[in-house]
């Protein structure tokens, strides 16, 4: 049975580092852990309004030209019987980390494919950001800015 239903969005800078939110400790799911901008996608709302929003949300960006990565289920950390429907998007950005307005955890912040990988990472982060780094979607991102 699907809980719920979520959006979360890779953001890419020209380095190729992804932006990350360091969860509070008041979060409902991994709290205290690195996750991505995104969240429960509202009634009447697609997934792509929804991923759009909790970034405008969460760092005060524009999520810029998105596209989609992967439709992805995982077990519910709530629920016994619940699953967890996640959409994944991706897409480039220009912003730096002075543009990050911080409107939602303890941190939003560029890392680094090591970086990111070496955070406690939350249960969606866990199950898709190595997915994400291995994808040619990760590596045409990565590879723009370079000469």
């Amino acid at each position: 049975m699907i809980e719920r239903r979520v959006a979360v969005v890779f953001l890419v800078d020209p380095d190729g580092r992804i932006l990350m939110q360091h969860r509070d400790r008041h979060a409902k799911v991994s709290p205290n852990q690195w996750a991505f901008p995104g969240g429960k996608i509202e009634d009447g709302e697609s997934p792509e309004e929804a991923a759009r929003r909790e970034v405008l949300e969460e760092t005060g960006l524009d999520a810029g030209a998105l596209r989609p990565f992967t439709v992805a289920t995982r077990p519910s950390v709530t629920t016994v019987d619940g699953e967890v429907q996640m959409y994944a998007f991706y897409g480039p950005t220009e912003a730096t980390q002075d543009d990050v307005v911080l409107g939602e955890g303890q941190a939003m912040v560029f890392l680094t494919p090591d970086e990111a990988l070496a955070r406690d990472l939350g249960v969606t982060a866990e199950l898709l950001l190595p997915r994400f780094l291995g994808s040619p979607e990760y590596r045409a991102l990565a590879e723009r800015a370079k000469p």
